[in-house]
């Protein structure tokens, strides 16, 4: 097949649905698979809307000659009308792989019926869907009536690697000192990153250090309020910033770390958080989204109730008493990770799905 993957940017960013979509290319091309990567530039939402009446675009993507055309569901408000012109043009399937659903975030009443409006026109436009999750599934499903094809196919958590031995985790959890919080997150304003501030400053300071891993750059004025927050409450000496790691200096941090956080934002999957639990890391995340599909509250994490700095405080302090515990919700992480499917399993579901779509 020679396939089209429409996105946003560059492939090589660091986060879930990059990471996703770059596998998926390494993946289709190792089967022999040509894939043409279309980079579309990533402006504010509305700018974006206006690729839809662009005759530029809509040659670039009526010229493509190939034979499946895949889109990152990122790129809907660059789509949603102009789908249906080049399906005018062309018979190549057009398959979107989408997640998460945008309206479903914590938004506005006017600002998410205003995008509810626009990616069910763009999810309308396609021929088929490719899911990180059945939460996602179940998101796009309540937009859109008519039913189409479509594969769940989770991410993998083995893309770093996992802790060879639960006895480490006994090890860990029991070394005395602060207890050690990670986040792997890009600093934006949909990963909650305020809150996650607020809410551990209502602690004592001796009690936990924060490492926070994540992009400086996608958005400074964000960047900034974060920094600011941390100054307000004195804590420069107890938050880490390094900006984004990956592999081997990923791997470690979270191998040397007790919990990872993620209370405040919605996920549509949640990589970095099944990745943490292959080193075996309880996950502290939000009760909203598709971390519950494979975070089970009280037993491998915790799930906080939407935008509750007491209950997020409130847990971790217990995590720092109750070394026990922390232990135990360790070792059920990692048997948690060990019971969900492989990358290469979910692509080859993939690979699959595509194949019956151009027959």
């Amino acid at each position: 097949m020679h396939i089209g993957l429409i996105i946003y940017g560059r492939l090589d960013n660091l986060t879930g649905g990059w990471l996703y979509d770059r596998l998926l290319v390494e993946d289709l091309r190792r089967r022999g698979h040509t894939v043409a990567v279309i980079a579309l530039k990533q402006q504010r939402y509305v700018y974006n809307l206006a690729d839809n009446f662009s005759g530029r675009l809509f040659r670039r993507l009526v010229d493509h000659g190939c034979s499946l055309l895949l889109q990152d569901g990122l790129v809907h408000p660059s789509l949603a009308y102009l789908n249906r012109r080049i399906k005018r043009r062309q018979t190549s399937p057009l398959i979107t792989i989408v997640h998460q659903v945008l309206s479903r975030q914590p938004l506005k009443r006017l600002q998410r019926l205003f995008y509810q409006a626009v990616e069910r026109r763009y999810l309308s436009s396609v021929d088929g869907f490719i899911f990180n999750s059945e939460t996602t599934r179940a998101g796009v499903e309540s937009l859109v009536s008519r039913p189409r094809p479509y594969v769940v196919a989770s991410p993998g958590g083995d893309r770093l690697g996992c802790l060879p031995s639960t006895t480490l985790i006994d090890t860990r959890s029991r070394r005395r000192g602060p207890l050690q919080l990670v986040c792997v997150s890009n600093l934006t304003p949909n990963k909650g990153i305020l809150p996650l501030i607020a809410g551990l400053a209502r602690l004592p300071p001796a009690t936990w250090r924060l490492n926070l891993i994540g992009s400086l750059t996608m958005d400074r004025a964000y960047v900034n309020r974060v920094k600011a927050l941390i100054a307000r409450h004195g804590l420069q000496d107890r938050i880490d910033m390094p900006g984004p790691l990956d592999g081997e200096a990923l791997a470690a941090q979270l191998e040397s770390s007790h919990v990872f956080v993620l209370p405040f934002s919605y996920e549509g999957f949640g990589i970095a958080c099944l990745e943490a639990m292959a080193w075996g890391l309880p996950v502290v995340g939000s009760g909203r989204g598709a971390l519950k599909e494979f975070v089970r509250d009280g037993i491998n994490g915790v799930l906080i109730p939407p935008g509750s700095l007491d209950a997020f405080a409130r847990q971790i302090a217990q995590l720092n008493e109750d070394r026990e515990q922390l232990a135990g919700y360790g070792r059920e992480a990692l048997k948690t990770y060990h019971g969900r499917p492989l990358w290469r399993d979910s692509l080859q579901k993939i690979h699959a799905f595509l194949l019956s779509m151009i027959k």
